[in-house]
């Protein structure tokens, strides 16, 4: 496993497990194990996801070290005010399990993040994360935070894969000392990626699957990748990445797929701004 050194000096697998839309209880620790068994140490969940009671039952059974796994977990928009966040905390780190979060990220730009952002760096002065961060942030709005803050985002996990390449956000972040790391690496498969003929032209000449193809593209651009699956072989083809290079040729050629756009949901949407502004995940 290959790994990146974040802004204060964590070490991040290059790799990790993703378990969004794993909602079935014994389904996710059952896959959770089995990843963190065939070599995944990077797993990556969140409150909204409903399941890091499970995460934390996995992890527990794995008898890996403690100080050998990088879990991440997120902050939802409902907890943003900061005794809401402290409090958001403690109940994730009670459901998980855990003494300690290696990252901690604020799931979406809403609401108060702000005050969000303050208790987090409160929680990793005291030494209870290991790293913080966010998600789906805009160039714009991640180098606001950063500049109004005493604690740089680490990371920030952002809708990635061939069909929305993020150039201008990958070099942004380089350029500020902020991890990229890509949610939806595949698109959640979207316009038939997994047969695309660009994919699976470059695939078939390293002898590879085009789902390796596109987790080695995105390495090579240095961002960070957390698929998911539930099915131990491709849990398997997923990790087994870091025996091939794509040469620069077959690197333009993906690149070249992007829409410039999500392939998930448009995030300038009112309308998307208000679903997830006001869902609640607790009472």
């Amino acid at each position: 496993m290959e790994h990146v050194t974040l802004n204060n000096g964590v070490k991040m697998p290059m790799i990790g497990f993703g378990v969004f839309q794993v909602n079935d209880q014994k389904e996710c620790q059952q896959a959770v194990e089995t990843a963190i068994e065939v070599g995944y140490r990077s797993i990556d969940t969140a409150a909204s996801y409903m399941n890091e009671e499970a995460v934390g039952q996995a992890v527990k059974a794995s008898g890996v070290k403690r100080e050998e796994l990088f879990v991440t977990t997120k902050l939802w928009v409902q907890d943003h005010e900061y005794d809401d966040t402290l409090r958001a905390f403690d109940t994730s780190m009670a459901k998980l399990g855990l003494d300690y979060l290696d990252l901690w990220l604020i799931h979406k730009p809403y609401g108060n993040y702000y005050a969000a952002w303050r208790a987090m760096e409160r929680l990793y002065k005291e030494g209870r994360i290991r790293a913080i961060g966010v998600t789906s942030f805009s160039n714009d709005r991640l180098l606001d935070l950063a500049l109004h803050n005493e604690i740089r985002p680490a990371v920030n996990q952002i809708e990635t894969h061939p069909f929305f390449v993020q150039e201008s956000a990958n070099a942004f972040m380089k350029k500020e000392g902020i991890q990229h790391e890509a949610w939806a690496p595949f698109a959640e498969g979207h316009n038939d990626i997994f047969r695309n003929p660009v994919l699976t032209e470059i695939a078939k000449a390293h002898g590879k699957t085009v789902g390796q193809v596109i987790l080695r593209w995105h390495i090579q651009r240095g961002v960070v990748v957390i698929p998911k699956t539930v099915h131990r072989e491709r849990m398997v083809e997923n990790i087994s990445v870091f025996d091939f290079s794509l040469n620069a040729a077959e690197m333009t050629r993906i690149s070249a797929l992007d829409m410039g756009h999500s392939a998930a949901y448009d995030d300038q949407d009112p309308e998307n701004t208000r679903w997830i502004g006001t869902m609640k995940i607790h009472e």
